[in-house]
């Protein structure tokens, strides 16, 4: 299948979810994440706030754990600058600095910048990955150009509820993921 193919039957598969389902695969998704990744040596965690409507991951869970259980953790939350086509990066300050873009995504709206230097675990949106960590997002490509960015000790780790697709294309500019959290296994992709 194509990137657009992967990208309608993927998102089709999420919103078909019954709301059980959805909160049942976020639930295990969020104890197979605490339940894989090491996280006593990290500072920084970015993290997609999740387009509900989507039925995206609920990213919500983790940020409230983390928060909650690993307070050395510095939360990092992008905005889309559509000016400059790539991500900012804000330090998440609470519900209360957050708008509501025109995508009907939660974001800062204003907020300190945090530099991509300072990541050391990404958690990247997508829609479907493959056994050797490529992905497929919304194909507007923020995503890949932020990791490409990112210092090469970064951890860049998916968040999906589905296993992984036999392959997917990559171009020059897709950048992998190191792993990939599923509700039922925790993908590491070698280097």
């Amino acid at each position: 299948m194509t990137k657009q193919e992967l990208r309608k039957v993927f998102l089709q598969k999420r919103l078909s979810l019954t709301e059980a389902e959805y909160q049942l695969l976020n639930r295990k998704l969020c104890d197979r994440f605490f339940a894989s990744v090491e996280l006593s040596f990290v500072n920084v965690v970015h993290c997609f706030l999740p387009i509900l409507e989507k039925k995206e991951p609920d990213t919500w869970l983790i940020i409230d754990r983390l928060q909650r259980e690993f307070a050395h953790i510095r939360i990092v939350v992008p905005k889309v600058n559509i000016e400059e086509n790539q991500l900012d990066h804000f330090l998440f300050e609470g519900f209360s600095k957050l708008k509501t873009s025109t995508w009907g995504v939660s974001e800062p709206a204003e907020g300190i910048p945090i530099p991509v230097e300072k990541t050391d675990v990404v958690l990247v949106p997508l829609l479907a990955f493959d056994p050797t960590g490529h992905r497929i997002g919304y194909g507007k490509g923020y995503y890949d150009r932020f990791l490409a960015a990112c210092p090469p000790h970064t951890g860049r780790i998916g968040l999906s509820f589905f296993e992984p697709v036999d392959s997917i294309e990559a171009t020059a500019t897709d950048i992998r993921l190191t792993g990939c959290v599923t509700p039922d296994r925790f993908y590491v992709f070698a280097p």
